[in-house]
């Protein structure tokens, strides 16, 4: 609420930050969920504060492992329909999201043409307007065409300048979310058998050891969007328009993280690691990423460099989410295996771990050796 009182301060905005002290429960069944939601959308906007009940429509656009989105549509006294997106966050998910972060972000990235226009904000979410276009697929993702688009997005993305602190807050995370995970408690027996096989000094050493030879790399710091899967992109095909929506992990961080963790993605919800991209993928997305004008003339230095540096953060992404998971699965009321996609992401980084690291050192010796 603070954030949007700065916003509603603040001349440059292009429109007024609308705010509403309601909270949505998210788990009511759609039909539950409507009336409230259409008490909120008058709330917060009061040209809608007079219309019928009638006049508003309500639909899910998708369900993601931490948020809902909703459309709703609203039909105004001059006919004019008018769409908007409700974005309410999973419950628990201020445990691993920082609310405040996201919507100083949102503010700015919105500025520079990127995701949704934010409208208002409530206890437990967001109004924004609608985009018109599809969600992308994980096999959308490796296809070289919209491959190279993703990659000038990003390229862009990461230029934006976003105001306070430029300390990169990757390691900050990870450590804070190690802090939290090693120290749960289940109730479930199975769950508790499960989380008691893991040997947190482990993981423990192995953060410490890949965050020391990614120190080593000296990665460029860029505002990153650290989430970058397919539900993340959404495509108007008709248009050719690609759009990047959702920072809620938004934070400054390493380049070569942003797009290893992209590249993890390609791996879609089945966590299918073969589908990781080959080298020859990997650098079409970066001659478009690193010279989106010009790019057959990316120097074969700067392509090796990029490559070694996503290929290492590649790694540390699998230890961010799994991590991640392992609250989740205490906190998150969600039915999905968070569990398991802890064992699932944190084995694929022991069995990448050895190649990906050797891979790193023999650059970096060549690199002192030049």
């Amino acid at each position: 609420m603070e954030v949007a009182e700065g916003a509603r301060g603040d001349n440059s905005s292009s429109h007024v930050l609308q705010s509403s002290s309601l909270t949505l429960d998210t788990s009511l069944s759609l039909p539950d969920l409507t009336p409230p939601l259409i008490e909120l959308c008058k709330d917060l906007f009061k040209k809608w504060s007079r219309l019928d009940d009638s006049s508003f429509s309500v639909e899910t656009v998708s369900g993601g492992i931490t948020n809902l989105l909703l459309k709703v549509s609203v039909k105004e006294e001059d006919g004019n329909e008018v769409p908007v997106t409700v974005r309410l966050y999973g419950p628990n998910t201020d445990y691993v999201i920082n609310r405040e972060r996201e919507l100083q972000a949102i503010k700015y990235l919105s500025a520079a043409g990127f995701g949704a226009k934010l409208l208002g904000v409530f206890q437990n979410g967001m109004v924004q307007s609608f985009i018109n276009a599809r969600t992308l697929i994980p096999q959308d993702m490796r296809v070289p065409k919209l491959a190279a688009e993703i990659a000038k997005q990003l390229h862009k993305f990461h230029r934006v300048d976003i105001p306070g602190s430029k300390e990169p807050q990757l390691w900050n995370d990870i450590f804070k979310f190690y802090e939290n995970a090693s120290i749960l408690h289940f109730d479930d027996i199975e769950k508790r058998k499960k989380y008691e096989t893991i040997s947190f000094k482990e993981v423990y050493n192995e953060v410490v050891e890949i965050k020391e030879l990614t120190d080593l790399l000296n990665a460029p710091v860029v505002f990153a969007h650290n989430d970058l899967l397919s539900g993340n992109l959404m495509l108007n095909d008709d248009e050719e328009k690609l759009y990047i929506i959702d920072f809620e992990y938004g934070s400054y961080s390493y380049r070569g993280y942003d797009i290893g963790n992209h590249f993890n993605e390609y791996a879609g919800y089945d966590c299918d690691y073969s589908l990781y991209p080959s080298k020859d993928e990997q650098y079409h997305f970066f001659r478009h990423y690193l010279q989106p004008d010009k790019p057959h003339q990316v120097s074969d230095k700067d392509l090796e460099a990029l490559y070694v540096e996503t290929n290492t953060y590649m790694l540390v992404s699998h230890l961010f989410w799994a991590l991640w998971a392992l609250i989740q699965a205490k906190m998150s009321p969600i039915d999905f295996d968070y569990l398991g996609y802890f064992f699932l992401r944190y084995n694929e980084f022991k069995r990448q771990k050895e190649q990906a690291c050797s891979l790193a050192r023999s650059y970096l010796s060549g690199r002192e050796s030049r």
